[in-house]
C-alpha cells in the first residue's frame, strides 16, 4: 500500500490529441478501480488538459469524459475560423460546466493559462493552501467559473479568438492558451505540492501526462496557398508547444530529479498516424485512444507502485 503518498496528476495541452491522454488514464482508472480524483491529491491541466483535469476534479469517470469528447470536443476544433471554434469551446462551457466555481471540486486543480498583455502565467486553483502569497485576499480560481477558465487555458490564439475573465477584484484579463507558459504543466504542480502546501518531496509521486509525438501530415501540391500557409501556422504552433512541452519537462528533471515522477508520451512514426491538434476524424482520434492505452502497459508495474 502506498496511502502515505501525495499523488500528483498533470495533463499536457495538445487539442484532440488529448483523445490519447484518455487511453492512458482509461487504464489508471481500471487500475485503481475508483475515479481519480479520489486518488490523485492534485490535478493540473493545460489546455485540452484543462478540460479532462477539471472534469476528474468535479468527479467525471473517464468514460463519461471520453463521451463528452466525442460529442463536442471534436465538433471545435472541425471549426474553420476562430470565432467560429471559440463560440463552439464556449458552447462546450456551458453544457458541460455550467455556473460551476472552484470551490465546488472534490480534490485539488491548477488549470494553467496566459496572460496575453503582461505575458506571464494565471494559474486557476480551488484551494487556498495552493497558494504562494497574497492569501487574505485569494479567492478559488479568482471567481471565475471553471468553463470560463478552461475556455481560456484553450484558447489557442490565433486559431481561437483570445478570452477575456473578469476576476474577483473586477479586473478584465485577456488570456490565452496556457500551453504558451506551459503546455506541459508539471512544473507548476510540483511546486505548489512542494512549496505552497508544504508536502516532503519524498511523500510526492507524479503521474505526467503528455498526447503522443505523431508524424505531421503531408502536405498536398494541391493545396490552395492560403491553405498551404494555414496548414504550415499549425505546425509552427505544434513546434511550438512541443518544444515547451519538452523543455519543461528536461526542466522538471534537473531541478526535482529527487521526486519520483512516470511521464507518458510515447513517439509513434507509423505514417497513418500522422495527425495535429486540431485532427477531427474519429477513426483516428480512437487510434490515438488505443495507442494511450498500450503507453501505459509499460508503465504498469510503476503506476502500481505509485497509486496502489
Amino acid at each position: 500500500m502506498s496511502e502515505q503518498y501525495f499523488r500528483v496528476l498533470s495533463l499536457d495541452g495538445g487539442g484532440a490529441k488529448g483523445f490519447y491522454t484518455l487511453g492512458v488514464l482509461h487504464e489508471i482508472e481500471g487500475l485503481i478501480g475508483r475515479r481519480l480524483y479520489e486518488r490523485f491529491d492534485l490535478i493540473f491541466g493545460t489546455s485540452t488538459g484543462s478540460i479532462i483535469a477539471a472534469l476528474l476534479a468535479l468527479g467525471y469517470s473517464i468514460d463519461e469524459i471520453y463521451s463528452l469528447y466525442k460529442e463536442h470536443v471534436v465538433s471545435v476544433v472541425a471549426r474553420k475560423k476562430p470565432h467560429e471554434k471559440s463560440a463552439a469551446l464556449a458552447e462546450l462551457s456551458r453544457q458541460v460546466f455550467g455556473e460551476r466555481k472552484f470551490d465546488e471540486v472534490k480534490t485539488n486543480v491548477g488549470i494553467v493559462a496566459a496572460k496575453w498583455a503582461i505575458e506571464k502565467p494565471m494559474i486557476f486553483k480551488g484551494n487556498i493552501e495552493q497558494a504562494h502569497g497574497r492569501h487574505g485576499t485569494w479567492v478559488p480560481g479568482f471567481a471565475v467559473t471553471i468553463g470560463d477558465a478552461v475556455q481560456a487555458s484553450c484558447s489557442a490564439y490565433p486559431f481561437f479568438e483570445k478570452k477575456i475573465i473578469t476576476t474577483s477584484a473586477g479586473v478584465d484579463i485577456e488570456l490565452i492558451d496556457g500551453g504558451y507558459c506551459a503546455n506541459n504543466p508539471t512544473l507548476y504542480a510540483i511546486a505548489d505540492a512542494t512549496i505552497a502546501m508544504k508536502v516532503p518531496p519524498e511523500k510526492v509521486r507524479v503521474v505526467s501526462i503528455g498526447v503522443g509525438n505523431y508524424p505531421e501530415p503531408k502536405l498536398s501540391i494541391f493545396h490552395k496557398s492560403w491553405w498551404f500557409n494555414k496548414v504550415l501556422s499549425v505546425q509552427l504552433l505544434q513546434k511550438t508547444l512541443s518544444i515547451n512541452t519538452e523543455s519543461m519537462d528536461q526542466l522538471r528533471a534537473i531541478l526535482f530529479k529527487h521526486i519520483e515522477t512516470v511521464r507518458i508520451s510515447d513517439t509513434f512514426e507509423k505514417p497513418e498516424l500522422a495527425t495535429d491538434l486540431f485532427e477531427h476524424d474519429m477513426g483516428k482520434l480512437n487510434m490515438l485512444r488505443l495507442r494511450g492505452m498500450e503507453s501505459f502497459a509499460s508503465r504498469e508495474a510503476q503506476l502500481k507502485e505509485f497509486l496502489l
